[in-house]
């Protein structure tokens, strides 16, 4: 339980820090709402009913293709993504085939596209 507790942390900071980093934005608790494209905010809002539906999968794919573009604005809606993934329990995420691990790799696979591979190694790396 602590050690899930820890990645579930690692994870939340390693998102708040590129979201300040690169789009300074510093917020505890990443919405929709930071994302200032109406369009985008849309497409958010589908991905996160999608996680609610419980194809996590599916939208985790879908958030791939849309991060093929390397486009800065698609990097901040992955990561809200990914936050509200964080925020799932674990109970949750098993029910749906998923698991904290794959939003690790998830987080990793997308900043390395982006060329900000060092950011997850330096919070990601110890889990």
């Amino acid at each position: 339980m602590f050690e899930q507790d820890y990645v579930i942390r690692l994870i939340k900071e390693m998102i708040r820090a590129i979201l300040k980093l690169f789009f300074h934005m510093d917020t505890d608790n990443p919405t929709k709402d930071l994302l200032e494209e109406k369009e985008c905010q849309e497409t958010l809002e589908k991905l996160l009913d999608m996680v609610d539906n419980g194809n996590i999968n599916e939208a985790e794919n879908q958030i791939y293709d849309i991060t093929s573009d390397d486009n800065m604005v698609n990097l901040k809606m992955a990561l809200l993504f990914y936050s509200y993934l964080n925020d799932k329990d674990d109970d949750f995420l098993q029910k749906n085939d998923f698991c904290r691990e794959e939003i690790k790799s998830g987080i990793k696979e997308l900043v390395s596209r982006y060329g900000l591979t060092g950011m997850a190694e330096i919070f990601l790396s110890e889990i």
